[in-house]
């Protein structure tokens, strides 16, 4: 099963609603981590350490630290950028098929959008 981190202002029911559906899914809210409050590239730094794919819906920075990441050559492992404006239900949906249907490598150095 995938490792997520919910950046700061992801939706919290969205995590609700995932863990009601799956209480074994392993993610964690980066404000409960050390990386609270760290800047874009700090927090992709702790994902990257702690081998978690990071649920975000901060479309223009996390993916612009992202990306510069990836040009840097650093580790990443891997970002789902979620829409505000989807569906809440389907973006569970979304999220529960690729935590139970795919491995965490497969997602390394990859920027995602979801819903799929």
């Amino acid at each position: 099963m995938l490792k997520l981190a919910a950046d700061e202002n992801f939706n919290g029911r969205i995590l609700r609603g995932l863990l009601r559906r799956n209480p074994d899914i392993d993610i964690v809210r980066i404000q409960d981590t050390e990386a609270y409050q760290a800047d874009d590239p700090e927090m992709l730094e702790w994902a990257a350490n702690h081998g978690r794919i990071v649920l975000t819906h901060d479309v223009r920075t996390v993916t612009k630290f992202a990306n510069q990441r990836l040009r840097e050559g650093k580790p990443m492992s891997g970002i789902f950028e979620v829409s505000q404006s989807a569906p809440i239900g389907r973006v569970i949906e979304d999220l529960l098929l690729v935590t139970v249907a795919s491995s965490q490598d497969e997602w390394e150095n990859q920027v995602r959008y979801i819903p799929l």
